[in-house]
């Protein structure tokens, strides 16, 4: 609450009466404007209402797989599905390294040092893993601390 205790309306006061007074004939106009306007939208807000809670919305869940199946089927689909899983990361993985080998190509054609570029870039890559390793590791270190000190 200490941010209370140093709020002093005073000063905002004073520069309400100050700015008040040098605003010149027409500030009751303002006012009385300002207050209408205020009054208008506050009244329209209030008297808004809702007779009955809105109607609850239909869900249509969508099934791919029988409800019915059995244990079997289920793992013959699950690894099914990992095998073509693995298949696509493994074709990724190749596009991946054939764009790799044309940038390279590229880069040397250029007159690039590619193989100085690409020891700095897993260099940094390794910087940044371990600088996450110990930023995990400090957290997990914290969650520890708490754990035990909440006992």
């Amino acid at each position: 609450m200490s941010f209370w205790r140093n709020v002093n309306p005073a000063g905002a006061i004073g520069d309400f009466i100050t700015v008040f007074r040098e605003a010149g004939s027409n500030r009751w106009r303002f006012a009385a404007l300002s207050a209408a306007v205020t009054v208008a939208i506050f009244s329209v807000m209030a008297s808004e209402e809702t007779r009955i809670p809105p109607a609850r919305p239909h869900v249509t869940f969508i099934t791919t797989f029988q409800p019915n199946r059995s244990d079997a089927e289920i793992m013959a689909s699950n690894v099914a599905n990992q095998k073509q899983k693995e298949q696509l990361a493994a074709e990724q993985a190749k596009r991946e390294e054939d764009v790799r080998k044309i940038y390279k190509t590229i880069g040397r054609m250029s007159g690039m040092d590619v193989d100085a570029i690409e020891r700095k870039a897993k260099a940094q890559e390794a910087a940044d893993a371990r600088k996450q390793a110990a930023e995990l590791a400090e957290l997990r270190r914290r969650e520890q601390q708490a754990a035990l000190a909440g006992r």
